[in-house]
């Protein structure tokens, strides 16, 4: 009797457990949800021709604009680590300094790990060491 009681808790447990990361998972792609306006890359920042990304949540797509071309693509998040997936880009060539943000950009998607967002701003961080990788502020909607 002891040992049924006790696999039917840990069962109780672990679906509790999977249900508290759904939840949690849920509420992140809520809260990433919107468009981003990318204000810094890898330590500099950016004024003009900025890129900008948006999340959609429903199907954990991203688009957006490198400055230069459009891009799209796909997320994955699990608790706090972010990943991108998938990312393709229309393939116009712009002058050069536009185009050394978009290879920036576009590294910095590549080799995110995680993520956090205060105030309204979107920090990504490198998947090995947690550097800065790029910072973008989001977009103000009405509702």
């Amino acid at each position: 009797m002891k040992n049924i009681l006790l696999i039917l808790l840990t069962t109780i447990f672990v679906m509790s457990c999977d249900e508290t990361k759904r939840v949690i998972d849920t509420a992140g792609n809520v809260q990433l949800s919107g468009n981003y306006n990318v204000t810094e890359i890898n330590g500099n920042t950016i004024t003009e021709k900025a890129p900008n990304i948006r999340f959609y949540a429903l199907d954990k797509t991203i688009r957006g604009n490198t400055g230069c071309n459009s891009f799209f693509g796909s997320y994955a998040l699990d608790l706090y680590a972010l990943s991108f997936s998938d990312i393709g880009s229309t393939e116009m060539a712009c002058d050069q300094p536009i185009m050394d943000v978009e290879n920036a950009f576009l590294n910095a998607l590549n080799n995110t790990g995680s993520y956090d967002i205060q105030n309204r701003v979107l920090t990504l961080y490198s998947k090995n060491d947690r550097t800065v990788l790029l910072k973008a502020n989001k977009e103000v909607t009405e509702d």
